[in-house]
């Protein structure tokens, strides 16, 4: 796998992609790195520009990304980078047929990045569960709560530091007051 190009390396390299030159032309001090590999483009930003890079993203006719695929986050606890999280978006345009994935790289003191959820309605329960498994804050989020794990859970079991013998309370199933038959009818 190609290695990401830091911002120094950027102006004399050629193997920045369409979309990551589009982006450092619209956000020349947003972009902070990229990397190509066979024929994905990855470009990493500012966590304060995430928003406005994403409304770019959709709107503008030379991306028209009508798709946040999946959003996902990785920690680097034990591998001495200098933000613990990364939080990754995955985009994929039907109109142009290509894909890019976005990164945004949180410090482990300040891990909440601003809600995207205004702009495609999918990345609402991405971000609950992103949420849930990592403890990411989505700052704006309507309804920013567990979506896997029970609400009395403590903790977030993707964390690098999560214990894996921690024993977590028993609980008692809760009764439903009423229940949705999808297409059925009883």
């Amino acid at each position: 796998m190609s290695e990401e190009i830091s911002t120094k390396q950027m102006e004399t390299t050629p193997e920045a992609g369409e979309l990551t030159t589009l982006l450092q032309q619209e956000f020349p001090q947003a972009v902070t790195g990229f990397h190509v590999h066979r024929g994905d483009e990855t470009v990493t930003i500012e966590k304060a520009v995430l928003e406005p890079v994403c409304r770019f993203l959709r709107d503008d006719s030379r991306c028209t990304f009508e798709i946040m695929m999946d959003l996902t986050a990785v920690d680097y606890l034990e591998q001495s980078k200098e933000t613990r999280f990364e939080v990754v978006y995955h985009f994929k345009s039907l109109t142009h047929g290509h894909r890019l994935r976005l990164k945004v790289r949180l410090a482990e003191d300040e891990c909440e990045i601003a809600s995207i959820h205004h702009l495609w309605k999918a990345v609402d329960w991405y971000e609950r569960e992103c949420f849930d498994m990592f403890g990411i804050n989505f700052v704006g989020h309507p309804n920013l709560k567990r979506i896997l794990m029970y609400d009395e859970f403590d903790g977030h079991p993707l964390r690098k530091d999560y214990p894996i013998d921690k024993q977590q309370p028993l609980m008692e199933l809760k009764e439903i007051d009423e229940r949705y038959v999808y297409g059925r009818h009883a």
